[in-house]
């Protein structure tokens, strides 16, 4: 069940915005191979747990009035969970995800079938790129990852596709190896104040993208290593409201803080295969 929490009354107000969603339900989770430094294959996963887990997000969305939308699960593709990854939509376009490792290549024709099923203007990407992983939305932006996951002819599709400027970064850590696991975007549109907010781990970015992080986003909240070790900064929020995981208790106050309803929810065994809050959710902006 959601709260709410206690927020500062020194904080700007925040308003609630309408949202629609995708997510996958982990019928098949299981982590039986490593494309990343949290996926240990030796160790045994509880698919079960993981679906209850996944159940207290989804729930927790439809209490805060977030329409959700629902992909069908892929026997013998374990990471569809991470539905983030499987593209990336504004404008009722559809940008497809073609991802780097060879285990999760059939995620992005089955999210493309999805696209296309449900209305959406599926663009068939060139480059590889996973989705909404490693482009995130502020304002007008587009804020693009690359190193690890995604090339960055990717962000020139992504430009040329929806007409935005996209500002690239280059992700350093293995651990932080999708943009959405290193930043997270707490606003749809400027607050109050006419400040787009933003949250971000400083070691996760080259000295490059630091600088520009910290030039575009001087009053960004800085998360601590710690929080981000259990992919606190892997968030969902609706402008108010933000979906963080229940152990990044620094962030959770920083959130407060800022005028935040932080709501924390366990995805522990989700997080054996690298995905938090944000990778289950992929935003459909029509």
């Amino acid at each position: 069940m959601t709260t709410q929490t206690d927020v500062s009354a020194d904080a700007p107000a925040r308003v609630a915005t309408e949202r629609t969603i995708l997510m996958c339900r982990p019928e098949f989770f299981t982590v039986d191979y490593r494309i990343n430094p949290w996926m240990h294959p030796e160790v045994p996963t509880d698919t079960g747990l993981a679906v209850s887990q996944w159940q207290v997000l989804y729930d927790t969305y439809r209490e805060l009035g977030i329409n959700v939308e629902l992909i069908d699960p892929i026997e013998g593709l374990p990471d569809m969970v991470y539905a983030a990854n499987g593209g990336f939509v504004i404008d009722n376009i559809a940008y497809g995800a073609k991802f780097r490792y060879d285990e999760r290549v059939p995620e992005g024709p089955a999210y493309m079938r999805w696209f296309g099923d449900n209305g959406f203007d599926v663009r068939v990407p060139e480059h590889t790129n996973e989705g909404e992983g490693d482009f995130l939305l502020v304002g007008d932006v587009i804020l693009g990852g690359y190193g690890f996951r995604s090339d960055t002819g990717s962000h020139t599709e992504v430009a040329e596709i929806f007409g935005r400027e996209v500002v690239s970064f280059e992700l350093v850590n293995p651990s932080f190896y999708h943009l959405d696991t290193a930043i997270a975007v707490l606003d749809p549109v400027p607050d109050s104040d006419g400040k787009q907010n933003i949250a971000y781990l400083p070691s996760a970015f080259s000295a490059e993208g630091l600088a520009e992080l910290e030039s575009r986003f001087p009053d960004a909240v800085i998360v601590s290593e710690e929080d981000a070790s259990v992919l606190g900064l892997n968030s969902y929020s609706d402008g108010y409201n933000v979906v963080i995981a229940s152990r990044a208790k620094g962030f959770e106050a920083s959130l407060r803080e800022r005028g935040y309803n932080p709501i924390g929810v366990d995805l522990s065994e989700l997080l054996r295969g690298g995905g938090g809050v944000k990778c289950c959710t992929l935003e459909l902006r029509s």
